[in-house]
């Protein structure tokens, strides 16, 4: 299981993902129609069918095999649904991205316990952008999950609430304040 890629996107797009109300939680259609989204914020299309994304106040090519970055979670939801699939809980990504079924237990990074490396994962600010997908085949998890460690992150299906025991911070605005539906968790 790799990141979705820019590539797979647009055919998303190009199958009119945008515009199939369908697809989308009506939460999702709604931010969609109010923020008059007919594609990823930050992407653009020229008069020759070129698509672009900027990057850092610049416009660059769109890379078709680089993860898709810049979507909300609606767009992730609709984008998931189309491909037949759904968001995985958090409990679900944290499994993904640590379980060993090998020995049944949790380990600390998807490829195991010893430290990252640069065959492991884009870490450590080394590249200003996203890797291509599969471009870390040593760092996948036990399960097969790639690039689940740096690079982009990732939507839940997930609601952001307190575990249990959690104890909010004296500044009650730096934490108990996105707890509730209007939040997701990001991986």
């Amino acid at each position: 299981t790799v990141p979705v890629t820019n590539g797979r996107y647009l055919e998303f797009l190009a199958d009119g993902g945008y515009a199939r109300r369908e697809l989308w939680s009506p939460q999702g259609w709604l931010h969609r129609e109010q923020a008059g989204l007919e594609a990823p914020q930050f992407w653009t299309r020229d008069d020759a069918g070129t698509w672009w994304r900027r990057r850092f106040g610049v416009t660059v090519p769109l890379d078709p095999d680089e993860p898709v970055v810049h979507v909300c979670f609606h767009e992730a939801e609709a984008f998931a649904r189309w491909a037949g699939r759904r968001l995985p809980s958090e409990a679900e990504w944290e499994k993904a991205a640590r379980w060993d079924p090998l020995t049944g237990q949790s380990r600390r990074y998807p490829w195991g316990d010893e430290e990252p490396t640069e065959a492991h994962a884009n870490l450590g600010q080394r590249h200003l952008e996203p890797a291509v997908v599969g471009a870390y085949p040593a760092g996948a998890s036990r399960l097969g999950v790639h690039q689940l460690i740096g690079d982009v992150w990732e939507w839940t299906a997930s609601g952001f609430e307190p575990y249990p025991g959690f104890a909010a911070f004296p500044y009650r605005e730096y934490s108990e304040v996105f707890f509730g539906g209007d939040f997701r968790v990001l991986r």
